[in-house]
């Protein structure tokens, strides 16, 4: 594909210029690899960023992985494969300001984990949840104590669509299951296979050396130095948040998707993870944020989407832009991705800013993504 990246240049250049952004990084790949990279600002070739929730993607690629070897069901209880999963209890409430726990009305499964219908919240999302730390002192998922992931469920498994911890139990299951640490089963049957080679949950001094800083969108709209991060240390490779990445390489697990599953994964498997698996469940109008330093109110868009495994999916095309059954997500730090195998086009879009959805950012995304389908248009032979 031939491929002018001019007007996406100067988008992200522009950006930078203005203030709103103090470093990006921009990919677009097709079947065949790269068709365009700009880094602008602080920003440059190799730089590594905090992926933090687009690690999800690939943790759910690793239990699909096991899924195709027939060691995983999508339909087994999480508690079958992890007896720890089953202490877990729903928060109802507080009688005061003791937390009210009871059993969960069915068990959580595998599927649901991949799907965010497990039950699982997010401190910055639920007020229940973000009261429970308040209350008991327990540590939050972005601790780096493991023990985090074993606070309540927020609600009863497979009623609601909640953003949560789920990836993070799901990485579990897949170090139980293959009897290797995530990291180590990612690398043999992702990051290599793929040539992820920057892609870790443990950055060395060199690669942090090259680790874009974390800003923080102030009140009239400059930014400053941000206080939060990752933890230095984490006790365990959290599937939700915790891996570390190029542009690039982030990249190559987007080619490779796009390309039937090609190095990683069988066709009818990709096929299978991009359906929509909601069922019952509802997508949230608002997810709304109860800590707003970490991410902003996120309104759910107005066009019919779904949740496959591991990935939000467009259900309609959307014009001049992706089409049905595209799949992405994003991560804390305002990274984005998407894989639109309909048209054989992925993007990849990163900064390091808090809080989430922040607005320059999304403009810059929207914008990013328009110019990348303008050209896919005009690469396009007439029908």
């Amino acid at each position: 594909m031939s491929f002018d990246g001019s007007a996406i240049k100067a988008l992200l250049d522009g950006a930078v210029s203005k203030g709103a952004l103090h470093g990006v990084s921009a990919l677009v790949v097709d079947r065949n690899g790269p068709v365009f990279h700009h880094a602008a600002g602080e920003a440059s070739a190799n730089t590594m960023f905090r992926n933090a929730s687009m690690t999800k993607a690939v943790a759910t690629t690793a239990a699909l992985q096991l899924v195709e070897q027939g060691l995983l069901g999508l339909d087994a209880t999480v508690e079958s494969i992890l007896p720890e999963f089953g202490r877990l209890q729903v928060l109802d409430g507080f009688d005061g300001d003791k937390p009210r726990l009871r059993p969960p009305a069915s068990k959580a499964t595998v599927r649901q984990l991949m799907t965010h219908t497990g039950g699982f919240g997010y401190f910055f999302l639920d007020e229940k949840l973000l009261r429970y730390h308040e209350v008991t002192g327990e540590p939050n998922v972005l601790s780096g104590f493991r023990r985090s992931l074993s606070v309540p469920l927020a609600n009863d498994p497979g009623t609601v669509w909640a953003y949560g911890v789920n990836t993070d139990w799901l990485g579990l299951v897949v170090e139980k299951l293959s009897g290797k640490t995530l990291a180590a089963y990612l690398q043999e049957h992702v990051y290599g296979p793929l040539g992820m080679t920057d892609s870790t949950f443990t950055p060395n001094s060199e690669q942090r050396a090259r680790l874009l800083r974390v800003m923080q969108r102030q009140a009239d709209g400059s930014l400053a130095p941000s206080p939060l991060d990752l933890p230095a240390t984490s006790e365990w490779d959290a599937a939700g948040h915790g891996s570390y990445g190029t542009v690039q390489d982030y990249g190559r697990f987007v080619q490779a998707w796009l390309n039937d599953g090609k190095g990683i994964l069988k066709p009818e498997t990709v096929q299978l993870a991009l359906q929509n698996h909601l069922g019952q469940a509802k997508l949230p109008e608002l997810l709304k944020s109860t800590v707003p330093v970490l991410s902003n109110d996120v309104p759910t868009p107005p066009f019919p989407q779904g949740w496959g495994l591991g990935f939000h999916l467009a259900l309609v095309d959307l014009p001049g832009m992706r089409s049905a059954g595209t799949g992405d997500w994003a991560g804390v730090f305002n990274t984005y991705y998407w894989i639109d195998r309909s048209k054989g086009i992925g993007g990849v879009l990163m900064t390091q800013v808090l809080p989430f959805f922040d607005l320059p950012v999304v403009e810059t995304l929207i914008g990013f993504e328009m110019a990348v389908y303008q050209q896919v248009g005009a690469a396009l032979p007439a029908a």
